[in-house]
């Protein structure tokens, strides 16, 4: 499955939205899209992972150099609606502490503007809980 990004704006804040898989195979795509981004200085960006249902460890790289480009052109990258299997892979590689991950759109947007309120993901609450769901689990 390819992956598609679909970019639209909320109060100046881009939303990048990957639909599809990002792997070693699509992860130009996400590349290219945070290059567009830079190119017209939209430097605060949402991606939105609610679309995606894999990501491998080429594609992580590719988030990772994203976040840092937006990082040094004083912006941030910030992370929406991860599923289950990529909260895991944030968590196993420790990614989740450079990361901020939101469940709703607009508290990512909020997190941008000193002093609103913000709701974050609590990442490490989610795996405890959904290992507690897991058969054989006491």
């Amino acid at each position: 499955m390819s992956l598609h990004i679909k970019a639209h704006e909320r109060e100046g804040i881009l939303i990048l939205s990957a639909d599809g898989r990002i792997t070693a195979q699509e992860s130009g795509t996400l590349r290219k899209a945070m290059d567009e981004a830079l190119a017209k200085q939209q430097i605060r960006v949402v991606l939105d992972l609610g679309p995606t249902d894999y990501i491998d460890s080429t594609g992580l790289g590719a988030m990772v150099i994203s976040y840092t480009q937006l990082k040094k052109a004083g912006g941030s990258l910030k992370l929406l609606k991860v599923n289950r299997r990529n909260v895991e892979l944030l968590a196993l590689t420790r990614l989740h502490t450079v990361f901020e991950v939101f469940t709703e759109e607009q508290d990512a947007v909020n997190s941008f503007f000193p002093g609103r309120e913000v709701k974050h993901f609590d990442i490490l609450k989610f795996v405890s809980e959904q290992q507690a769901q897991e058969p054989g689990s006491k």
